[in-house]
């Protein structure tokens, strides 16, 4: 979710956000993107950072309405349970815990994001798929804005 996010408003990370989900839909990038994720990261923008709805909405939708295989649907009741079972295990939000088992489920142990913290769970790997200068700003842009 996290890696979405910075797509839907101006900052730092704006472009390099833009690129990277443009290379997972375009299946430039072998990676799947949870739907979920979609709502995830409607809700942080929209609810945390105060980014306006309507602006928010239309890069999600955008993205949702791709069309592209990267996009994964699947909210199974097993991948649920088995976020939960991660979640609990490792003292990890949920959704990490979700990300994990759809990874894990997917054949993978990479998962690409911003919260570094998941790695933790030491099932995964986590990459940060942008410059670690851009990053750095945007950290800074959020620091200064309150958040």
């Amino acid at each position: 979710m996290s890696i979405i996010v910075p797509t839907c408003f101006e900052n730092p990370l704006k472009e390099e956000s833009i690129k990277f989900t443009e290379d997972v839909l375009a299946q430039k990038k072998r990676a799947v993107l949870p739907v979920t994720a979609l709502m995830g990261a409607y809700h942080i923008a929209t609810r945390y950072l105060k980014i306006p709805r309507v602006a928010v909405k239309k890069v999600l939708e955008g993205i949702a309405e791709s069309g592209s295989a990267a996009l994964y649907p699947q909210v199974t009741p097993e991948n649920a349970a088995d976020g939960l079972d991660y979640a609990c295990a490792y003292g990890i939000e949920s959704w990490d815990g979700y990300l994990i088992a759809i990874a894990k489920g997917s054949g993978t142990s990479i998962i690409y994001s911003l919260d570094v913290e998941l790695a933790k769970a030491g099932e995964v790997t986590v990459v940060v798929p942008f410059s670690p200068e851009a990053v750095s700003k945007y950290h800074d842009f959020l620091r200064a804005k309150g958040f």
